[in-house]
C-alpha cells in the first residue's frame, strides 16, 4: 500500500480516538451525581386564605412556609405572633406574602375605621339610582358632589358644586370593589372626606344631593358659580333675588351718616342791643 496513504490512515484514527475519549469524559462526567449545594431558608408568613378589608388577622388567616434567604420579599414577617390581631386595610390573595403596607396599626379598629387615614373623616350619604349615578358607583372611585335647595329669598332652586374629587371607600356594607369590576347597587354611600367637608355635607343633607362621577386620574378643583332656574331660560336671575339684592343694598344705604346740617343766621339789632337768630336748615 502507499506510504503516504497509511500516514494518513493513522493520523485521522489517532484524531478519532482523542475525540471520542473527550466525548466519554463530557458524558461520564455528567452522570456523576453532583454534591447539593445548601441554600439558606428563612420562614415567611403568608395568608392560608384571601383576606377582605377590616378583618382582624387570626392564626387560622396565616400559614408559614421556608423561602430563600436571599429572596425573602421587603416589609413581610417570619413569625405569626407578630401580626395577629392588625386589621386588613388592603385585601390579600390566598398565598400571598402578608406585607406591613397592607395592615393597619394594633388597635386602630374593624371593618371601615383602619382604612380612614389620619385627620379624614368618613360621612355616609343616602342615594338611590339617580342620585348614585345609576348604580356606577364603586369603591375606590372619585365623585363631586352636587347640592340642590331653594334660598330664602329666591323664587327658584340653584344647584351648587360643594365638594369636589372625592374618594368613595364603601357602597352599602361593602369596602372593596367586586372582583369582576360591577358597580353595587346601595342604598348608602359613603365619602371619605375632611372634618370641615364633613360639616358641609352634613349641613346638605337637608337638601338633594347628587353624585357625579368623575375620572379618577383627574384632580383638578373647578370653581363653579353655580345654576339657577332662571338660567335655564336665559334669566340671569329671578326677579324676587334681584328684589331682595336691590332692598340689600337699600338697606346699606341707610347705615350711611347722613350729612352735616347748617343752620343760617341773621344778626337783628334793635337799639343798642345785638341779637342772633336762626331761621332756617340748609343742607350742604
Amino acid at each position: 500500500m502507499d506510504r503516504r496513504f497509511l500516514t494518513v490512515l493513522a493520523v485521522s484514527l489517532l484524531f478519532a480516538l482523542v475525540i471520542a475519549g473527550v466525548f466519554y469524559q463530557v458524558l461520564a462526567g455528567s452522570s456523576l451525581p453532583r454534591r447539593p449545594v445548601h441554600t439558606e431558608v428563612r420562614d415567611l408568613v403568608v395568608a392560608s386564605r384571601t383576606l377582605a378589608v377590616g378583618i382582624g388577622l387570626k392564626p387560622a388567616d396565616l400559614k408559614v412556609v421556608q423561602v430563600a434567604a436571599a429572596q425573602f420579599p421587603a416589609g413581610c414577617f417570619s413569625r405569626i405572633d407578630e401580626i395577629i390581631d392588625r386589621p386588613v386595610a388592603s385585601s390579600i390573595l390566598a398565598d400571598e406574602p402578608i406585607r406591613e403596607a397592607r395592615l393597619a396599626p394594633r388597635g386602630s379598629g374593624l371593618g371601615l375605621a383602619p382604612v380612614i387615614p389620619p385627620g379624614m373623616r368618613a360621612v355616609s350619604v343616602k342615594v338611590n339610582e339617580v342620585v348614585g349615578v345609576a348604580g356606577f358607583v364603586i369603591p375606590g372611585m372619585h365623585v363631586d358632589v352636587l347640592v340642590t335647595g331653594r334660598l330664602p329669598e329666591d323664587d327658584g332652586s340653584i344647584t351648587r358644586t360643594i365638594l369636589q374629587d372625592i374618594l368613595v371607600i364603601s357602597a352599602g356594607q361593602t369596602i372593596e370593589p367586586d372582583a369582576r369590576g360591577k358597580a353595587i347597587n346601595a342604598p348608602v354611600v359613603t365619602l371619605l372626606v375632611t372634618p370641615a367637608e364633613a360639616e358641609a355635607l352634613t349641613l346638605a343633607s337637608d337638601w338633594r344631593i347628587q353624585l357625579v362621577l368623575r375620572n379618577g386620574g383627574d384632580r383638578a378643583v373647578e370653581k363653579t358659580p353655580g345654576s339657577r332656574v332662571g338660567m335655564l331660560f336665559g334669566r340671569a336671575e329671578s326677579p324676587r333675588r334681584a328684589q331682595a339684592q336691590a332692598l340689600r343694598q337699600g338697606a346699606a344705604t341707610l347705615l350711611v351718616p347722613p350729612p352735616p346740617r347748617t343752620t343760617e343766621e341773621i344778626v337783628v339789632i334793635r337799639g343798642t342791643q345785638k341779637t342772633v337768630e336762626q331761621v332756617g336748615v340748609r343742607i350742604p
